[in-house]
Order: C-alpha cells, then sequence, then structure tokens
C-alpha cells in the first residue's frame, strides 16, 4: 500500500490544483470590466508550482501533471467554442442581413445566440469549478484523481 504523502506536501498539490480556478476568476474579471483578453491565465499558476516543486516531490509532479493538463484540455475547448461562436454569430448575422431582416430580427437572433452561448460557459465554468475542487480535495487526502475527458499532454 502506497504511503500517504506529508501534509506540506499535499498542500502544495492542492493549491496546484485550485490555483488553475484563481486564474480564470483573473480572467473573467479582467473580460468583465471591459478588457476583451483571453490568455491561458489558467495554466500559469499551476506550471509555476509545478515546475518549482516537481523534482523535490513525486506527489507533486503527478498532480501538477494532472492539473496542467486539464487545464489545457479546458484552454483548448474554450478557444474551439470561441472560434465557432463566432462562426455561428457571423453566419447568422449574414443569412440576417441577406434576407432583409428588419434590425429588430436581427436584435433577437443575436440575443438568442448571447444567451446559448453564456449558458455553455456558465456549464463550462461550474463543472471546471466541481472537477477542481474535487481533484484538490482527493490530492489534499493524499488520494490519486485522474480528470475525466483530459488529453494527457504531459506524461
Amino acid at each position: 500500500m502506497r504511503e500517504k504523502p506529508k501534509q506540506k506536501v499535499r498542500i502544495w498539490a492542492t493549491f496546484c490544483h485550485l490555483s488553475a480556478l484563481l486564474g480564470w476568476i483573473l480572467l473573467v474579471f479582467l473580460v468583465f470590466i471591459g478588457i476583451p483578453l483571453y490568455l491561458p491565465l489558467n495554466l500559469l499558476a499551476p506550471l509555476i508550482i509545478w515546475k518549482c516543486k516537481k523534482s523535490q516531490y513525486p506527489w507533486i509532479d503527478f498532480q501538477g501533471k494532472e492539473s496542467i493538463n486539464f487545464q489545457i484540455s479546458l484552454t483548448l475547448s474554450t478557444l474551439f467554442v470561441i472560434a465557432i461562436s463566432l462562426v455561428i454569430v457571423l453566419t447568422s448575422l449574414s443569412f440576417a442581413i441577406t434576407s432583409n431582416a428588419s434590425s429588430n430580427e436581427i436584435k433577437n437572433t443575436l440575443d438568442n445566440l448571447l444567451i446559448v452561448i453564456l449558458s455553455l460557459i456558465s456549464v463550462k465554468l461550474v463543472l471546471q469549478s466541481f472537477l477542481v475542487s474535487f481533484a484538490a480535495i482527493k490530492a489534499y487526502n493524499g488520494e490519486h484523481y485522474r480528470y475525466p475527458l483530459t488529453m494527457r499532454v504531459l506524461r
């Protein structure tokens, strides 16, 4: 049976998971105040923790890779959703303009698209918050946890 890592190591591993949420919160705050910026801030803190502590503690190496792999997967899926959203918005606008739709119909189309996109992003953020919190709890308890549906970039 594997020995449980020391508490100091488990705290660093937990912070490696939770620090990714801080990056998302900072990004949402920047967009909310009007700075249209998309940087993978969610990768920065886990990457720094993992790089600094991976050679000292194998537990942080494992947990850091898991956290970074999950955040890479989330970042790529977010970029995919943004790209698809832009295509849908531009396609909808072009159909509305070429069919001589009234400004009210165009506004309704864009409002509906915005609701769908915001719903997708909200579901993604809630799911991510749940999975990251669950992984952080598992890391703190010294249990192995692997995120579901994650590309394993770092092995």
